[in-house]
């Protein structure tokens, strides 16, 4: 069974939209309605779908007929016109449909019977203009779009009130999509790489951040590679050819600078940053969070404020969680015997050594180990490293970093530096759990640019790095003249998947709706993953995590169509899995004991997981939903 869209999710919250909304008419619209009371002064009540208003009719009307009518005018009343003679009982849709195309001189093409069986069915009232654009843009569907989705993308134009565009259209038929969007961004990068034409550095650079996105965990590969090179220029007994390649590497990746040496690497990086700096003549400032600017921090800090300062750096010490306890041990052991000397410059300047030596020490030793934990902060131990090397690196510079130091290695013709990589991608493989899941979803949405429009309009983050995010490259891709027409058209599908991940999204009263579609790329198994979220907000506006529903579409080589329906009743979940793959109960049995251990931890409780075939779904239609990715292992893609 296929899910190549979540329309059964779409029709069922159109239908609350529907019931929930009052509804809103506009002149010329055109609707089916039924009088329901006569009053005087030609004044009716009329029901269209379940709700009810008043209305002044044109002409006197027999009290329980039905007809199609137009509205003449809103304000101050609203006033109705006949179009259509009493619809009979006995009469079937089609003919209130061909009555109607007659009266208002509509074309009798398929689509536009389509449109008006449709809407008349969905008891939404639609002018003669959008009834004409509807019909234009059913003649003209995309590929890959059946006439099902696109009518269901009609509905919701008209339900919030939307533009009747083709950009809107195609927005919203892409982003009921489940799967797909990987293909549609590896075709675009085939015809970045290939085609000819175009602006070629924007071509580039959207070329980069696509490949970066099919990498999400490369800056973890690139954090043991620099714990692994800084581990090597640690090394008093390794040789010196080793120690040269890695400081090449790491000069290579913009880690380090040109003119590092053997003598200088941990140093060097500090000197321009100390001159930039002004002394520290208060200790009142807090520490920075990130190591290598809090040593800089405590390097300038003038002798009369030094032991203010270092109680500061003791509490830094005793709360970073990413060092073990003997670590902190052997750096508040420094720390107190800095203590018992007299302060001077000079004292200062040792003690900023020896604590970066030491720190830089421990921070390589725990790459490896805690991949994929951050302390309190969202700091990682390779962020901590990074910084002691090169302390105005950023977090967005310092991701970049890594990613270029995978690249340097990797373009190496040194078998040591190949073999290295090696290591480092199987370790990062055989770590990858739900933090690893979530860091990669975090990654992939950040740079497809799903919240580019929020992140402009608070004025929230590093401009620069938000510009080179897909979707801001998109745009300035499809407003450049010179783009050819072939990458334009690819560039334009990748757009309506994110613009249709807003539009589908939205809120209705306390009930909200939240829809991601997230293509994933873990060491070459390709997965398309689609999440809908529907759920309610608390009165302060925050998310009710008592109540939801949440069902994730999921596309993967191995399980391929999978659909994850969970629902969270007063903290009490229940999971339900569809999929037609034989024997999967067997291999997730293994699994329940984590997935329930994990879910008590966040306090919930499991109140039952039950793999199903699709078949056993019947008729029945998804209604709102979720997931969670699974790992390879047994033939399974990513665990649940």
């Amino acid at each position: 069974m296929n899910f190549s869209s979540f329309n059964a999710i779409q029709t069922n919250n159109s239908q609350q939209i529907t019931a929930n909304q009052p509804l809103t008419l506009k002149q010329d619209q055109v609707l089916h309605g039924t009088i329901k009371q006569l009053y005087p002064n030609q004044m009716a009540e009329v029901q269209v779908g379940n709700q009810k208003f008043m209305a002044k009719l044109e002409v006197p009307l027999k009290q329980g007929d039905a007809h199609f009518f137009q509205v003449t005018a809103t304000n101050p009343q609203t006033e109705l016109k006949v179009v259509t003679g009493p619809m009979s009982p006995s009469m079937t849709a089609g003919q209130q449909i061909s009555q109607l195309l007659e009266t208002m001189n509509l074309p009798k093409s398929n689509e536009m019977q389509q449109v008006l069986s449709h809407f008349v069915k969905a008891q939404l009232p639609l002018a003669k203009e959008q009834l004409l654009a509807a019909e234009s843009l059913m003649k003209n569907l995309p590929a890959g779009v059946d006439k099902s989705n696109a009518l269901q993308a009609l509905q919701r134009m008209v339900e919030l009130k939307m533009p009747f565009t083709n950009t809107v259209f195609q927005a919203l038929t892409q982003g009921i999509k489940t799967d797909g969007m990987s293909a549609n961004l590896a075709n675009l990068a085939q015809l970045l790489a290939n085609q000819p034409g175009g602006n070629e550095a924007v071509k580039s650079s959207l070329l980069q951040q696509i490949d970066q996105l099919a990498k999400p965990l490369n800056n973890e590969t690139g954090g043991i590679l620099l714990a692994r090179a800084t581990q090597n220029l640690l090394d008093n007994n390794a040789p010196v050819a080793t120690k040269l390649q890695s400081l090449t590497v790491l000069k290579d990746a913009g880690i380090l600078p040109q003119n590092a040496t053997l003598q200088n690497w941990q140093t060097v990086n500090q000197q321009g940053n100390q001159q930039s700096m002004n002394p520290i003549q208060s200790a009142a400032a807090p520490l920075l969070k990130e190591a290598g600017p809090m040593l800089q921090q405590l390097g300038q800090t003038s002798p009369e404020q030094i032991k203010p300062m270092l109680e500061q750096v003791k509490a830094w010490v005793n709360n970073e969680s990413l060092l073990s306890p003997t670590q902190k041990q052997q750096v508040q052991q420094l720390l107190t015997r800095f203590e018992q000397i007299p302060a001077s410059k000079q004292a200062v300047e040792a003690l900023v050594n020896q604590m970066r030596q030491q720190l830089t020490n421990a921070y390589s030793e725990n790459v490896t180990t805690r991949l994929f934990v951050q302390n309190d902060q969202g700091i990682s131990a390779k962020d901590q490293l990074l910084t002691l090397l090169k302390p105005d690196a950023n977090l967005p510079v310092a991701d970049q970093l890594l990613r270029n130091l995978v690249k340097v290695t990797a373009d190496s013709p040194q078998q040591l530096m190949q073999s290295t990589l090696t290591q480092a991608e199987g370790q990062v493989q055989a770590a990858v759990d739900s933090r690893a899941m979530e860091q990669a979803i975090k990654t992939v949405l950040k740079g497809l640019g799903v919240s580019y429009e929020a992140t402009l309009a608070n004025k929230a983050g590093d401009i620069q790095a938000v510009a080179q995010q897909i979707k801001p490259q998109l745009l300035g891709l499809l407003q450049d003249v010179q783009t050819p027409v072939a990458i334009k058209d690819a560039a334009e599908v990748v757009m309506a998947r994110l613009n249709g991940m807003q539009l589908t999204s939205g809120e209705n009263g306390h009930q909200h709706q939240l829809v991601m579609q997230v293509p994933l790329d873990f060491f070459g198994k390709k997965m398309d993953a689609t999440l809908q979220w529907n759920g309610r907000m608390k009165e302060d506006g925050k998310i009710d995590a008592n109540f939801a529903r949440i069902l994730f579409y999921l596309s993967m080589e191995t399980l391929q169509q999978t659909v994850i329906d969970m629902q969270v009743q007063n903290r009490v979940v229940t999971i339900n899995v569809y999929n037609d793959m034989p024997n999967l109960d067997s291999l997730a049995t293994s699994l329940k004991g984590t997935l329930k251990a994990g879910l008590l931890e966040k306090e919930y409780t499991l109140s039952g997981l039950f793999i199903k075939p699709f078949k056993e779904q019947g008729e029945k239609t998804f209604t709102k939903l979720s997931n969670q990715p699974e790992d390879e292992q047994g033939g399974v893609d990513f665990r649940v």
